[in-house]
């Protein structure tokens, strides 16, 4: 692979890894639905200039079930997951929580499209719910069993929505699916953010989050990221999935002074191996996107 796309590889998971240190800023003052629905919003307007094209409103006709779907599944539920889970752990559990996704894939697959899961995938599988039993263990962790339910949940959303376009849109078009989920899942919000708007009005400094989170880790990055699928495919693409938690816990000690302790240490530790090993046997055809929050 060229150096430049290592690059915007690395680009891509620093800017996911980064997400959750804003969403931890802004998710108290405007609340975990306001501020999906912000975020949805300003990507919104990256896409629209682009998908309002003929030829790309042509290609939404085919598939616009599918945006719904994913709307919700990709966008909707697992970034108000997230936003919820972040009243109760710290950034950096929420990147790592996030890389289970992997995990999900890999059983839903199982059952839904037949795959097969060799005894090194089966390892991988024990070793990460072993890492997230290290990381929210009561005993030894600060964050809270609601937040981690709510992250596990996420994530299956995520690794749903990864199997749902491998079965049903491998040969779509990327910026159109991704695009148009994005601009639906705001419009679907919209009435539950009517009715949990803040009491008050957020603080400048996260305003500057969702600024971020909109236009940098949601509109801009799934610009990369559908441009790194088209150059050098999915299956390569995807492994911007293990630079997610290692910026996670790097962007959270840095600019939240967030503690990093043995125990998210050898958590996370555990966590990616077991992702490796879980994904070493990639999926054929595989055409989908990996999820960030």
């Amino acid at each position: 692979m060229e150096l430049r796309y290592w690059i915007l590889l690395i680009c891509l998971g620093a800017v996911w890894g980064s997400a959750f240190i804003f969403i931890k800023i802004a998710t108290p003052e405007f609340g975990a639905i306001p501020l999906v629905q912000a975020r949805l919003f300003i990507a919104s307007l990256i896409f629209l200039p682009v998908l309002l094209q003929p030829k790309y409103i042509a290609l939404l006709k085919p598939i616009w079930k599918h945006t719904i779907v994913l709307a919700v599944t990709n966008n909707a539920i697992p970034f108000t997951m997230f936003s919820l889970a972040s009243f109760g752990s710290d950034s950096n559990m929420l990147a790592i929580l996030n890389a289970t996704t992997a995990f999900n894939t890999m059983i839903i697959a199982y059952f839904w499209l037949n795959e097969t899961v060799s005894l090194k995938q089966l390892f991988g599988l024990i070793l990460g719910f072993i890492g997230v039993i290290i990381l929210v263990n009561p005993e030894s962790s600060t964050t809270s069993i609601s937040s981690a339910i709510f992250c596990l949940m996420g994530a299956s959303c995520y690794a749903f929505s990864t199997v749902f376009i491998q079965k049903n849109s491998a040969k779509t078009h990327k910026l159109v699916l991704i695009g148009w989920s994005v601009i639906i899942g705001g419009i679907i919000l919209l009435p539950f953010t009517l009715m949990t708007l803040p009491e008050t009005i957020p603080s400048k400094n996260s305003f500057y989050a969702v600024l971020w989170l909109g236009g940098i880790s949601t509109g801009l990055a799934f610009l990369g990221y559908v441009r790194l699928i088209e150059k050098i495919g999915a299956v390569k693409t995807s492994t911007v999935a293990y630079f997610l938690p290692v910026f996670g816990i790097l962007w959270g000690y840095l600019f939240l002074d967030e503690i990093i302790t043995l125990n998210v240490i050898v958590g996370c530790a555990t966590v990616l191996i077991g992702v490796f090993l879980a994904t070493s046997k990639k999926i054929t055809r595989y055409e989908g996107k990996v999820n960030a929050t």
